[in-house]
């Protein structure tokens, strides 16, 4: 599997997110997208919106408030 990583460390929402977004439209079904936050709302907006969009999701807390958002494009 082939994995892509977007940075957003610093970024408060909506930009991580739009970047999610707009970066989960150029890739394939079965690859996947580590995106590295610090905002505790992108780590709910995120994975909430992947997940209504049918995509596996997983969260890790990589350091005290910072996560990583894993999501594996389903479709």
């Amino acid at each position: 599997m082939s994995e892509k990583r977007l940075d957003c460390l610093g970024e408060a929402c909506p930009v991580p997110l739009i970047k999610t977004q707009k970066k989960m439209e150029t890739m394939k079904v079965g690859e996947a997208l580590i995106v590295d936050i610090d905002h505790s709302c992108a780590m709910k907006n995120i994975p909430e919106w992947a997940r209504k969009e049918g995509h596996n999701v997983e969260i890790e807390e990589v350091d005290d408030g910072q996560w990583e958002i894993f999501i594996e494009k389903t479709k």
